[in-house]
């Protein structure tokens, strides 16, 4: 066994005395050091401080060298953890993760920085480029498949907006974050899940421009709930009445026109569901359920135009 050991240190001992006597023969990417007495990769090793090793990889992001330059930071956060110019270098792969179109990686490059170093002067500044990464997904969704694209699953959207909010519960961005994560559920057509996220968003910031805007969004929700089941009257009087309360306490809203015009179909609607089961009812033979609901949309649906059809059908009947 000990033979064995000393053929073995023997042949190291004479493979670096050959490599250093033949240099050229030496693989490209390795390289003696005197310094420490052994061979080296640099290709992997980092410059003597931090400062260097990050003003070493910038200049590869200077360069348009985005790939090379994420090489170099990930180096530098490997072997000085600890160091200020490690969160930088988080930071700025997430810039170059940007600039390469990959959002949804930038975000997580980003996220690590507030992570890692949650003192990091960085942080509120990249809180709202979180925001940004995730407004922008969000824009650019049903006008084209980019986002479906560069960011995969629809959901990541909702998790880089409650990644706001956590980062930055009081912050300037944490109501309008809440607010849109509502928007995007329902645009979904996620109505009640939308309508729950509006409520949060009314709940935790009740003073924020976003809470109004989340009242009259809510009517939205059920709206849009009524329209998909026809003879949903529970549903479309709930918005009738949220709409209403909408109205009386903002009046001088800039979505108040908007909350009028719903209101006005939602009235249209509700005349519509009454004449639809008045109908009913006179095919059933029952004329006098008939008369009751052709009665109801003739008195109070009379500005509709199922009004002057109801009032019709009463004189057809004999009332």
């Amino acid at each position: 066994m000990l033979n064995l050991q000393n053929m073995f240190r023997r042949n190291i001992v004479l493979s670096s005395l050959f490599l250093i006597v033949f240099p050229s023969l030496c693989p490209a990417d390795w390289v003696w050091t005197p310094e420490t007495g052994k061979f080296i990769n640099p290709k992997w090793e980092v410059k003597p401080t931090p400062e260097d090793q990050l003003e070493f990889a910038q200049s590869f992001r200077d360069q348009g060298n985005c790939k090379k330059a994420m090489v170099e930071y990930k180096k530098l956060i490997k072997a000085y953890p600890r160091a200020k110019e490690a969160p930088e270098a988080e930071y700025y792969t997430g810039q170059c993760l940007e600039d390469m179109s990959k959002p949804y990686e930038a975000y997580q490059a980003y996220q690590l920085v507030i992570d890692k170093y949650p003192f990091s002067e960085r942080a509120a500044q990249i809180v709202s480029l979180e925001y940004n990464i995730a407004n922008h997904l969000l824009e650019n969704k049903g006008r084209s498949k980019w986002a479906e694209t560069v960011i995969g699953s629809d959901d990541r959207v909702i998790e880089i907006l409650r990644t706001v909010i956590k980062n930055a519960p009081y912050g300037k961005l944490a109501a309008i974050s809440q607010y849109k994560i509502g928007l995007y559920l329902k645009e979904k057509g996620m109505y009640q899940e939308a309508r729950d996220e509006f409520e949060k968003t009314m709940n935790d910031y009740p003073t924020s421009e976003w809470a109004q805007a989340s009242k009259f969004q809510i009517a939205m929700a059920d709206t849009s709930r009524a329209s998909d089941a026809q003879h949903e009257q529970k549903v479309t009087s709930i918005a009738m009445d949220e709409f209403n309360e909408f109205v009386k306490t903002h009046p001088d809203s800039q979505l108040t026109p908007e909350a009028k015009e719903q209101m006005v179909r939602l009235k249209e609607k509700e005349a519509e569901n009454n004449f639809v089961i008045a109908k009913f009812y006179q095919k059933q033979k029952n004329l006098k359920a008939a008369r009751i609901y052709f009665k109801e949309v003739a008195d109070n649906y009379a500005d509709t135009s199922w009004g002057p059809k109801a009032l019709a059908q009463l004189k057809i009947l004999g009332e």
